[in-house]
Order: C-alpha cells, then structure tokens, then sequence
C-alpha cells in the first residue's frame, strides 16, 4: 500500500484530534456546559463523515463480526471507540482487529443493540462514556 492509500484511508480519523481536544477540556473542567461543548463536537466530526476505530472480536462459527465490548465495574457492557490509532495502541497491549468505522452507524447500531449500554470513546485516555442517551443527543434525536 502506498502513502496516498494510507492517507485515504486515515482520512475519517482527521479531525478527530478537535474531539480528543474536547473530552481532555470535559476531564479538567467537568460541567453539563463542557460535556454539551464535547457532544456538539463530536456530532460535527459525525456529521462531517468522520469515523473512529473499532476493536472486533474474531469471528465465530457463523462468520459475523462482533464489535468487542468492554465490561466496566459495574457489569456494564460498553463498545469501545478510538479517536485515533494512537489512542488505541495505548490500551490493552494486545493487539486487536480493528475497522475504521462510520461514527453515525456505530452509533445508531449501539442504540438497537440489546445488553450495550452505549459507546466509550478511548477506553484508556481520553476517554468519553456515551450512553444511549448521549447517543441520541448526539445523533439529534432529541434536545440536550
């Protein structure tokens, strides 16, 4: 693959440095004020096409790809987001199969999905717990 291939495909990442930017702004400074700033962020970058990665599990016996889930302490069951592969590669230390995927149908598919409750936007730094009710701010389904 050459340079140009790679810059193409990384070209739904770009931009997402303003949502990183955001969310370190929510963690200094957490308000309603910050998290609605860092939500209409992000729906820019959504609405402007931008995607996050994904971490996917292997696929099993029917062949489906599984958006991997992360358990949080309270037995929550969250997909994990990153904003870049920078992001991601901070994490677990094992590698994992990824896609690059488009914010607004990962977002509408963690909404009908029954056990998620929401998407974490980089489980290891910066990160973001939207529930499903910040997804549907969000994706303007109704009024923060």
């Amino acid at each position: 693959m050459d340079r140009d291939d790679n810059r193409k495909m990384d070209e739904g990442l770009q931009g997402n440095e303003k949502i990183e930017q955001a969310i370190r702004e929510l963690q200094q400074a957490p308000s309603g004020e910050e998290l609605a700033h860092t939500l209409t962020v992000v729906r820019r970058r959504m609405k402007e096409g931008g995607q996050f990665i994904v971490a996917v599990e292997p696929p099993r016996g029917d062949g489906k790809i599984q958006i991997q889930a992360i358990q949080t302490a309270d037995g929550q069951q969250w997909w994990a987001a990153f904003t870049s592969f920078e992001e991601e590669l901070k994490g677990s230390g094992s590698v994992m199969s990824t896609f690059l995927s488009d914010m607004e149908k990962l977002f509408t598919a963690a909404l009908g999905t029954e056990g998620i409750n929401g998407v974490i936007v980089n489980p290891w730094n910066r990160t973001l717990m939207m529930d499903k009710n910040l997804i549907q701010i969000v994706l303007g389904n109704q009024h923060s």
